[in-house]
C-alpha cells in the first residue's frame, strides 16, 4: 500500500496512527482536539449500493486507558495457559493447565526468516464473539427441547452476564497486544450479543460493554422463576437435594446459587472503544423466528405463563421445524404453545421482556447511556436509521479500514446471507478504499450464509450466498481477513486470491457460551519482506480456572460459569478448534 507510514520505536516499528491510538483519548478530553480516528463510522443514508456516506459523531472518552507498552503482553492469555481438566471422571472440575503454542501457517504465503526483527505494527483489536446474553426466565425460550436435545438448555444459562463482565475485566488487563505489545485500537463484537431479541438481553449486554451496575433478573424482582426451580428433572435443580438428570452426572448441589444469579453486579465497561456487528440472535426471536414473526409471540414473551416441558416427540416435531426454517413466521410455534397453555407455569409478566425491532437495536446503541468509551452508536450511526440498514465502515488505522456487515436474514432462520444492497455497497467501498487494507467482520461464516429467503422488507431484492462473498473478496487486493464467528467454534481458512487478489485469511472465533469460552486478539503487521502477518491469540475471562463452590460471589460465579460449561452434558469436544485454528500467525503476500 502506497500510503503505509511508520516510525522506529527501540526494536519494533509502530504505525502512526497505533500510537495516537492508544494516547489520543486522553488529548481529547484534555481539550486538545484531536479526533480519535477509530471512532469515525459511515453508513450509507441513502440506497447502500450508492455507496454515499455520512461520518458518525465522534465519541468523547470519559475513561483514558494507560499508554500500552511496547513489548510482547501474554499475560491471560492462552499462550500462557488454558483451563484443563484436573480430575478425569463425573463431574470434572478444571484448573490451570499448559498454554497453547503459536502456529505459522504459510498456506497463502511463505514465511520468511528474521521478520520478527523487522515488522511494523498496523494495527490490533480484540474480537468478541456470540457472548449470547440470556435472559434465563424469558417465556420464549426452548429449554424443553432437551427432551430430544440434550444440547438445547446449558446449566450455565443463568450466568452469562457474569462469564461477560469476567470477559471484559480480562480485556481491560491486557497490557498490550500479545505479539508485538502495540496498543489495542478496539473490541469488535461480532454478533449475538443477545440470545433472545429480548429488551432485557440487550439493556444487559450494552451495560456489559460500556460500564454500571445490571442485575440480571427479569419477572419477580425478589425471586426466580424459571427451569432451574421447577422441579422438572431434567434440568440441573441447584438449590434442592432433587436427583435431577444432571446431579446425577455429578452436578453439585449449591444452596442459595439462584439468589446469588439474579444478584445486581457491576461491570466496569471496555477500557476500548468498542463497535458492534448483527448476529441472527440479536435480530430475531429465537435467532430464527423472522422480523415479521406473529405477533401474539410477542404477548407470550412479556406475559405471565412459560411452557417448562414438552414430550420428546412434539419437541423433535418443532425442532426439525426450526432446522428446516419451516416456520419463518412462528405460526406453528404460536399453535403449539396455545396447544399446552395447561401445561404452563405461571410467573411474573415483564413488559421488559419484549423483543426489540432492528430500529429499537439501533437507537439503543446510539443512546448516550451506553457511550462508555465511544464511538457514538458504537459504529452505527443515525445514517443507519435513516436508511434502515445495519452496516458500515469505519478507519481502524491510516492504512486499515474496517468494514462491518449484516448477515442475517429478516426473512427467518439461523442461517445467514446478504443483499444485492449490500453486496454492492462492500464492492465499492472496498475499491474506494483501495489504498487500505482491509478487516470485514460479521456474524456468519462463508458457509452458513446459504439462507437466500427474501427480505419481507425488500422483496424484489436478491439475496447472496457466503460463497458470493468469498468470490467478491477474493479479487481484491487490499483484503487481509474476514473475521466471523457464529458456528461456535474456532476456525481459521485461508481464501486463495482470483482476478489479482492475493488471497485473505477467514478467521472464525469460538462463542463464549459455550466451553471454551473464549475471545480473540489479532494483530495486523508488515513484515517489510512483501508480505504481511495475522497474528491470532485466544483468551479465556479472568475467572479464575479452579472454582469453589461455596463462593456465589461474582468471581466465583464467572469460575463456575466456565466449569458448568465444560461439564455441560452434551458439550462440544472440538470447539477449541485444532492449534492451526487458535494461536497462529498467518502468512499472505504484501499488495
Amino acid at each position: 500500500m502506497s500510503r503505509i507510514r511508520s516510525v522506529a520505536t527501540s526494536a519494533l516499528a509502530v504505525n502512526r496512527r497505533t500510537v495516537l491510538a492508544a494516547t489520543g483519548a486522553a488529548a481529547v478530553s484534555a481539550g486538545v482536539g484531536y479526533a480519535l480516528r477509530p471512532t469515525d463510522s459511515q453508513a450509507a443514508t441513502t440506497t447502500p449500493a450508492t455507496g454515499t456516506a455520512a461520518e458518525a459523531p465522534v465519541a468523547q472518552s470519559r475513561r483514558a486507558p494507560a499508554a500500552a507498552p511496547l513489548a510482547p503482553y501474554t499475560r491471560g492469555t492462552t499462550v500462557a495457559t488454558v483451563a484443563a481438566p484436573r480430575t478425569s471422571s463425573g463431574f470434572r472440575r478444571l484448573g490451570d493447565g499448559p498454554g497453547w503454542a503459536r502456529v505459522v501457517r504459510g498456506d497463502l504465503a511463505a514465511a520468511k526468516s528474521g521478520r520478527a526483527g523487522r515488522r511494523t505494527a498496523l494495527a490490533a483489536f480484540v474480537q468478541l464473539t456470540d457472548m449470547h446474553i440470556i435472559d434465563a426466565q424469558h417465556p420464549m425460550r426452548l429449554e424443553y427441547l432437551r427432551s430430544t436435545d440434550v444440547h438445547a438448555w446449558r446449566p450455565q444459562e443463568a450466568l452469562t452476564v457474569h462469564g461477560a463482565i469476567a470477559l471484559v475485566e480480562r480485556i481491560n488487563a491486557l497490557r498490550g497486544a500479545p505479539v508485538t505489545g502495540a496498543p489495542l485500537h478496539f473490541a469488535m463484537t461480532t454478533g449475538d450479543n443477545t440470545d433472545n431479541n429480548a429488551r432485557t438481553e440487550l439493556e444487559w449486554f450494552l451495560t456489559v460493554m460500556s460500564g454500571g451496575r445490571i442485575s440480571p433478573n427479569s419477572g419477580d424482582p425478589r425471586h426466580y422463576e424459571g427451569v432451574m426451580n421447577s422441579g422438572i428433572k431434567q434440568y440441573w435443580q441447584p438449590d434442592t437435594t432433587v436427583r435431577d438428570a444432571d446431579k446425577q452426572r455429578g452436578f453439585p448441589h449449591l444452596d442459595g446459587f439462584l439468589a446469588a444469579a439474579i444478584r445486581e453486579l457491576n461491570s466496569p465497561g471496555l477500557n476500548l472503544p468498542w463497535y458492534s456487528t448483527v448476529g441472527n440472535h440479536d435480530a430475531m426471536p429465537l435467532g430464527c423466528y423472522g422480523s415479521h414473526a406473529d405477533p401474539w409471540l410477542t404477548e407470550y414473551a412479556m406475559g405471565g405463563r412459560k411452557l417448562m416441558s414438552l414430550p420428546a416427540a412434539e419437541a423433535k416435531k418443532l425442532q426439525d421445524a426450526i432446522k428446516t426454517a419451516k416456520d419463518p413466521k412462528g405460526a406453528g410455534f404460536r399453535e403449539l404453545l396455545k396447544a399446552h397453555a395447561r401445561d404452563m407455569r405461571s410467573v411474573t409478566p415483564d413488559e421488559a421482556r419484549a423483543p426489540y425491532t432492528p430500529t429499537e437495536y439501533l437507537k439503543a446503541h446510539l443512546d448516550p447511556a451506553h457511550r462508555g468509551l465511544g464511538p457514538v452508536g458504537h459504529g452505527y450511526s443515525t445514517a443507519n436509521l435513516d436508511a434502515g440498514t445495519q452496516y458500515y465502515s469505519f478507519r481502524i488505522a491510516d492504512d486499515v479500514i474496517g468494514i462491518s456487515l449484516d448477515t442475517t436474514d429478516a426473512g427467518g432462520h439461523y442461517e445467514g446471507s446478504v443483499g444485492t444492497a449490500q453486496l454492492k455497497w462492500l464492492e465499492k467501498t472496498l475499491k474506494d478504499n483501495k489504498d487500505s487494507y482491509a478487516v470485514v467482520f460479521s456474524h456468519h461464516t462463508s458457509k452458513s450464509m446459504d439462507n437466500t429467503r427474501p427480505d419481507p422488507a425488500r422483496p424484489g431484492e436478491r439475496r447472496h450466498s457466503g460463497a458470493e462473498v468469498v468470490s467478491l473478496l477474493s479479487r481484491q487486493r487490499n483484503v487481509l481477513a474476514w473475521v466471523n464467528g457464529h458456528i461456535h467454534r474456532n476456525d481459521i481458512t485461508a481464501h486463495s486470491g482470483t482476478g489479482g487478489g492475493h488471497g485473505f485469511w477467514e478467521i472464525s472465533t469460538a462463542s463464549h457460551v459455550d466451553y471454551p469460552q473464549l475471545a480473540r486478539v489479532i494483530e495486523l503487521v508488515d513484515n517489510k519482506d512483501g508480505t504481511l502477518s495475522l497474528f491470532t491469540t485466544c483468551v479465556e475471562s479472568s475467572a479464575p480456572h479452579r472454582t469453589d463452590f461455596a463462593d456465589l460471589s461474582q468471581t466465583g460465579l464467572a469460575a463456575l460459569y466456565r466449569e458448568l460449561s465444560f461439564n455441560a452434558p452434551g458439550a462440544g469436544t472440538t470447539l477449541g478448534g485444532s492449534a492451526r485454528d487458535r494461536n497462529t500467525e498467518l502468512v499472505l503476500k504484501k499488495a
